[in-house]
């Protein structure tokens, strides 16, 4: 399904499927919070969390530790879900992505070839240098609130969103993490 620009208000979310699963991977201790400069794929040179495409067979709590692990040398703890998103893109890419919070971490933090790893306090999220969703729910995760949200993308234009706060209970059964 192809949205394009000139009509993405119209976009018709029923019978929407992502063409790829991912995840990223939020650590929080105290009051900072571990984030990456992407050096490479989707996103490249903005702000973001580790994360990334799931493997075949692979859940999205596993995809979460690997990603987290081959991005930046570290694994979160216990990490928990707190969100699903649904990003289609003008193009036809269409992408669904979960999640995860977790308050602290196992190993040593690295930059590899893919991401600079660097902590910044919650207060001074440099949203600026982020993908333009992030702003409207990645305080409500901070906050420990579990949503689902829908965005439509012109390649890095935000074109339409919705973002949901759900009860725990409905956003599990919403997936199999």
């Amino acid at each position: 399904m192809i949205c394009n620009s000139s009509r993405w208000a119209d976009f018709d979310w029923r019978g929407w499927i992502p063409r790829e699963t991912a995840v990223l991977s939020f650590i929080r201790s105290g009051d900072k919070l571990l984030l990456i400069e992407k050096k490479r794929g989707l996103g490249a040179g903005k702000v973001n969390a580790p994360g990334g495409r799931l493997e075949p067979g692979e859940t999205a709590i596993e995809a979460a530790v690997r990603e987290t692990r081959e991005e930046v040398g570290v694994e979160p703890v216990s990490p928990s879900h707190h969100a699903s998103i649904d990003f289609q893109f003008t193009d036809g890419y269409a992408m669904r992505c979960h999640v995860f919070l977790a308050n602290s971490l196992t190993g040593n933090l690295r930059e590899t070839d893919e991401a600079i790893p660097f902590w910044v306090e919650v207060s001074r999220i440099p949203f600026e240098r982020m993908w333009q969703d992030d702003r409207y729910w990645l305080p409500a995760v901070l906050d420990g609130h579990f949503l689902t949200a829908r965005f439509v993308f012109d390649t890095d234009k935000m074109l339409q969103m919705r973002v949901e706060t759900v009860p725990y209970e409905r956003l599990v059964s919403l997936v199999t993490i």
